[in-house]
């Protein structure tokens, strides 16, 4: 997907992510470096990587957070809206012909399986010592 994201859209799946997480009015002030990175569920450091990208593109910044001045927000920057705003026809586009051969009731049964994974995900807790050791013979 990633792949083909960047080949029809020009941006990854993890930036067109990270736009869409700033696009939200409950966010228009911005998120902290630190939600923002639990809310997309990826690590510090690959977002510090996509942050970067999208702020030499001038879609996004990190500012200094007025209510912890210690702290800084990542804020969609208006060239950045403009640009989200521009392709979300092209991403509406882009879903609906990867599911283009699919009925209506396998589109229900996809979404009802990734929210079944996604809810297992979140309870996965390994501990170290009941990971079973691979045999090397």
């Amino acid at each position: 997907m990633d792949r083909q994201s960047v080949k029809e859209l020009g941006i990854t799946t993890v930036q067109w992510a990270t736009l869409g997480a700033l696009s939200r009015k409950q966010v228009k002030d911005g998120m902290s470096f630190s939600d923002l990175a639990d809310y997309l569920v990826v690590s510090r450091q690959s977002l510090d990587g996509v942050l970067k990208r999208l702020e030499r593109e001038g879609h996004v910044a990190r500012v200094v957070d007025p209510a912890d001045r210690r702290a800084k927000k990542v804020v969609m920057l208006p060239p950045g809206r403009a640009f989200w705003d521009g392709i979300q026809p092209r991403i509406y586009e882009f879903y609906r012909q990867a599911v283009a051969s699919f009925r209506f009731d396998d589109k229900i049964s996809l979404l009802h399986h990734i929210n079944q994974l996604n809810d297992g995900m979140s309870k996965v807790a390994l501990e170290m010592d009941a990971i079973p050791e691979e045999d090397e013979g």
